[in-house]
């Protein structure tokens, strides 16, 4: 029996897509679809909803290898809270990213390549291994793997 207030365990099935707001939208699509290697969608691929503000460069999309959505929506005038990511108040925390243990370490050097801002690790833990750095807004990326 269905409760009208609360949804059942399994009726949400998965992330659809996760929106967020960027300052520099040629940066950012650098940074998701060059450095972290994401598709993005384009021509027939872009949902008939966004066709209009991704012809003008207002929205990139970029789809992750399970399916999930980053729609990237330009903000050029958004400053962020505080210029120190680190002390930047978002409740978002950050976003996480899964990769085969054996890659990890390829990850790690790609993003110190990229002369990008770890924010703490890598790191070891029980539960596998991480590192947290910053996407061109000040976003806290994770790149992550269990246990080998």
């Amino acid at each position: 029996m269905l409760s009208s207030n609360v949804l059942a365990p399994g009726y949400l099935r998965k992330v659809h897509h996760i929106a967020l707001n960027v300052h520099d939208m040629q940066a950012s699509r650098h940074f998701y679809g060059h450095i972290l290697g994401l598709h993005e969608l384009t021509g027939e691929e872009v949902p008939a909803t966004l066709i209009e503000l991704v012809a003008t460069g207002k929205v990139a999309n970029f789809v992750t290898p399970d399916g999930t959505i980053i729609d990237l929506f330009a903000e050029p005038e958004l400053s962020p809270p505080n210029p120190d990511p680190s002390k930047s108040f978002t409740r978002a925390y950050h976003l996480a990213f899964d990769i085969n243990p054996e890659l990890f370490d390829q990850a790690v050097a790609v993003i110190r390549e990229n002369n990008l801002v770890i924010a703490h690790g890598p790191v070891t833990r029980p539960t596998g291994r991480g590192v947290y750095f910053y996407d061109p807004d000040g976003f806290m990326i994770e790149i992550r793997c269990d246990p080998s």
